[in-house]
């Protein structure tokens, strides 16, 4: 068999042909961890290759996208190059396009043109996560911020900061209450965790701006639901709801946004907003490269049994994390939380090892420890081990838990310097980036779409380049 050339502290060396390969898609918490597992073990061998091809060459600790989204951490604080942890792993930066799971062959774009490549494997694990589901609403899929990716949350701080600017000298009186108008989407934990940390930071800014006062401010949470946090049960959600009305958030429940146009959002049942900023928590689904796959799916999520196999390709196929239907072995299925799927990748990990090593696999077994979200202003809520808290006793244990999560000491110690000053000091409130440099990206995508237009079509057989047939096997 032909592979492709190994990595060896991310050097090409040559290797033998009948090299087999372990591909794991995703670069998020369950990748990473199945990664860092069978480079310890796998990836020392001389006769197998493991091989991570992920969007971003970085993995993001989504559970603090809100800080940096209200100002409390710097971006680079909460990502951690995958190069740096994964040695003896190759690392691939690009966007699986496609996978034929007969042929046994995966295919990606990379760069900024999406220059097409193509990949065999012999076992395949997917850790590919999810995306926002925005249910069909494309203007609101257009106007929307939503807070799955790091950019994301940059963008939403940086436009807080810009509207607030423009309030301040809008003369209009209408228009300045859209300006100061934001609309959160989604009363889970992004939602919850999202509003309370914009709705703390715009307060806290506000005394910066004389024209402004804190009666032009209008926050609004929109869930569909009877009670926030659901995950946490009905105490703890109604206590998150009545700290986040006490700081002048306004709470709309069993409420739906339908749409968004000509800078209202439109909700049922109940009046439309008036905003000119929605940030769009409400949905997720898997990826939408696994979408075509011909195997049993569960609400979108790729169904698997308790070994973590994939139906039809067991011993070839495992799927993990957001991605994946895994049986709880209630009936159910173990809910996309980022301690189901850490853990479901370890086992996974050590299922290829058995299967390459000829062992007998292990099923899957977990409970949930626990949960926890901050909702702004030192206050908190957990749910752990059966036992509740809240207030600043479970923002505290927030913030220890996910500190002790960050994968790299470097990162842990500079978000607890970060953390301590943010009790001493206020935040900052700059605009990074400005009109002018919207306007320069604006003309840089437009040269990219072109030139992308003009470069042969993504998949064709044609535009495979030559070299690409290292990574092809018969």
């Amino acid at each position: 068999m032909i592979g492709s050339e190994p990595v060896v502290g991310n050097a090409v060396a040559s290797r033998p042909e009948s090299r087999r390969r372990v591909v794991i898609l995703g670069g998020g918490f369950a990748g990473l961890h199945a990664a860092r597992r069978l480079q310890r073990t796998l990836a020392r061998r001389g006769d197998l290759e493991v091989v991570l091809i992920s969007r971003e060459n970085y993995v993001l600790f989504t559970p603090m996208l809100h800080e940096v989204a209200a100002g409390d951490l710097d971006p680079a604080d909460i990502v951690i190059p995958l190069r740096k942890m994964l040695r003896r792993v190759r690392v691939i930066q690009g966007e699986v396009t496609d996978l034929d799971l007969q042929a046994r062959v995966v295919r990606y774009a990379v760069g900024v043109l999406r220059q097409p490549r193509e990949l065999t494997y012999d076992h395949l694990l997917l850790a590919m996560g999810s995306e926002t589901n925005y249910f069909g609403m494309k203007q609101l899929e257009a106007a929307a911020v939503t807070m799955k990716t790091l950019g994301d949350a940059a963008l939403l701080r940086n436009r807080m900061v810009a509207l607030l600017e423009e309030a301040a000298q809008e003369t209009d009186e209408s228009r300045r209450r859209r300006l100061m108008t934001f609309v959160v989407a989604g009363g889970g934990f992004a939602g919850v965790e999202t509003v309370g940390a914009i709705n703390d930071f715009l307060r806290e800014t506000l005394r910066y701006y004389p024209e402004l006062d804190q009666s032009m401010l209008r926050v609004v949470l929109i869930h569909p639901g009877k009670v926030v946090l659901p995950e946490l049960g009905e105490r703890l959600g109604r206590y998150a709801q009545e700290k986040l009305q006490r700081r002048g958030l306004e709470l709309r429940l069993e409420t739906q946004v339908t749409g968004y146009e000509d800078e209202t959002v439109k909700v049922a049942p109940g009046d439309p907003i008036g905003a000119m900023s929605l940030i769009w928590t409400a949905g997720v689904m898997p990826a939408a490269a696994l979408g075509p796959l011909p195997v049993d799916k569960i609400k979108g999520r790729i169904k698997v049994n308790e070994c973590l196999e994939v139906t039809g390709h067991e011993g070839v196929v495992w799927a993990v994390g957001d991605c994946a239907a895994v049986p709880d072995g209630r009936g159910g299925v173990h809910p996309p939380t980022a301690q189901h799927g850490m853990r479901e990748a370890l086992t996974a990990a050590k299922n290829i090892e058995a299967v390459v090593r000829a062992g007998a696999q292990k099923p899957f077994t977990f409970a949930t420890i626990g949960q926890l979200a901050s909702i702004g202003h030192r206050t908190g809520v957990a749910q752990i081990l059966g036992m509740q808290f809240s207030g600043f006793v479970a923002w505290w244990l927030w913030r220890g838990v996910y500190l002790s999560k960050l994968p790299e000491t470097s990162k842990k110690v500079r978000v607890a310097i970060k953390w301590s000053f943010d009790l001493l000091f206020p935040r900052d409130i700059e605009q990074l980036v400005t009109l002018r440099d919207v306007e320069r990206v604006e003309e840089l995508g437009a040269t990219l779409r072109a030139m992308r237009e003009a470069a042969v079509p993504v998949g064709s057989a044609a535009s495979l380049p030559s070299q690409q047939q290292a990574d092809k096997r018969p």
